[in-house]
């Protein structure tokens, strides 16, 4: 089971407890809030990089693949109605180092259609586009 919970402060900021951490959420102060905290919907994005992110590197380090640098960029576009859900989201991997293109998708393809609970839950209400580059070359 998994467990959050989160405290009211002011304004739209709650303290939010998730896995003995403690951070807060916050709105920008466009919209209100103080900006003492990411938003939401970002989370939901960190989420699915970081899930993914973990699964790759795991599914790498059982192919031997020891030195690479390895980023991820989420970006996603959002309706212009409310409830301003996803309609596009795209997860661009970015690998530096000796790696094999070959097994670097085999590790994408597997967190993405077999281990990330992120990617699977999203994927039933979004398209999650996916790119891959390695050593500044997409692939």
């Amino acid at each position: 089971m998994i467990e959050t919970k989160l405290s009211w402060k002011e304004r739209f900021t709650f303290s939010t407890e998730l896995d003995n951490h403690t951070f807060m959420l916050d709105v920008d102060k466009e919209n209100g809030g103080d900006d003492r905290g990411p938003r939401p919907k970002g989370l939901v994005l960190s989420a699915l990089a970081a899930c993914t992110g973990m699964d790759v590197v795991s599914i790498l380090d059982k192919m031997k693949f020891k030195n690479y640098n390895f980023d991820l960029k989420v970006t996603a576009d959002t309706e212009e109605t409310h409830p301003k859900v996803f309609k596009d989201v795209e997860l661009s991997y970015i690998f530096e180092g000796d790696l094999k293109p070959d097994s670097v998708k085999k590790a994408i393809s597997l967190s993405k259609d077999k281990y990330c609970a992120v990617s699977a839950m999203l994927q039933k209400a979004v398209d999650i586009k996916v790119k891959i580059f390695l050593n500044g070359v997409e692939i």
